[in-house]
């Protein structure tokens, strides 16, 4: 139970402190339009994505590790596929990240 409270903790963490970096320093120009919704998309962006990929990457590794210990010959083989699996999920994190800086930008 206290492990899923400080996940709790970590993913709110993760969820409001981007909202933070793209805070505006004047309240007038928070209500002249859409702007603060497309910052908090982005921080919700970048907060999933991060929580989805750091969840990815454990499952590929605790695969890699299951794998490894039932057939310690195939570990050149499967190190090889670890890397590059773990490179596509962090890609698709870079990715939505970018995404994310798009949209800040354009407030």
């Amino acid at each position: 139970m206290k492990s899923v409270i400080n996940s709790s903790r970590f993913f709110l963490f993760g969820l409001l402190a981007p909202l933070a970096a793209f805070a505006e320093e004047h309240a007038a120009s928070a209500t002249s339009g859409g702007a603060g919704g497309v910052a908090l998309a982005a921080a919700i962006a970048v907060a999933l994505a991060a929580f989805g990929g750091a969840l990815g990457q454990g499952k590929i590794a605790a695969a890699y590790m299951d794998g490894a210990s039932r057939n310690p010959q195939a570990v050149s083989v499967m190190k090889t596929q670890l890397i590059l699996s773990l490179i596509f999920v962090e890609t698709l994190v870079l990715f939505s990240l970018l995404i994310a800086l798009t949209l800040a930008g354009k407030v």
